[in-house]
């Protein structure tokens, strides 16, 4: 099983999408492990803002694409897609996740995913939301 996921915002034509963790183009790659993730979820976020400036539709979505297949040349793989709504923020608030979580506001819960619980976040996420249809393909389709 494989999986990817991204950030798409409507006003930027879906973007950044799969480059999501590379899209301040950001090549620092020495140094502390999660020093140096949150300083490109930094500049990730700063090049959001930017790009979305004083656009008025802030809509966006995280999307996690799941892909199982049984061997190489499987006839049969099973595709799990889960989205998850919300709106880019001004400025980011809250301390928890990693990302572009700080920004993305989820108007059910009425938090941003950086202010949600590990909990709250895993049984709403757009990873939960996919490896749910992902497990009912499992059974339907491949009768596990």
């Amino acid at each position: 099983m494989a999986d990817d996921s991204g950030l798409c915002v409507d006003a930027l034509g879906g973007a950044p999408g799969v480059i999501s963790a590379h899209y301040a183009g950001f090549t620092r790659a020495s140094g502390e492990r999660e020093a140096v993730r949150r300083a490109q979820d930094a500049e990730n976020n700063a090049r959001l803002l930017d790009e979305l400036g004083g656009k008025p539709d802030r809509r966006a979505f995280f999307i996690s694409t799941l892909v199982a297949v049984r061997h190489a040349q499987d006839p049969q793989p099973l595709v799990a897609v889960g989205r998850w709504p919300g709106e880019i923020l001004a400025a980011p608030r809250g301390e928890m996740g990693f990302g572009y979580d700080p920004l993305m506001f989820i108007r059910d819960l009425g938090r941003t995913v950086a202010e949600l619980d590990a909990e709250t976040k895993n049984r709403h996420s757009h990873r939960a939301r996919a490896m749910a249809q992902m497990l009912l393909l499992l059974r339907e389709v491949w009768h596990l």
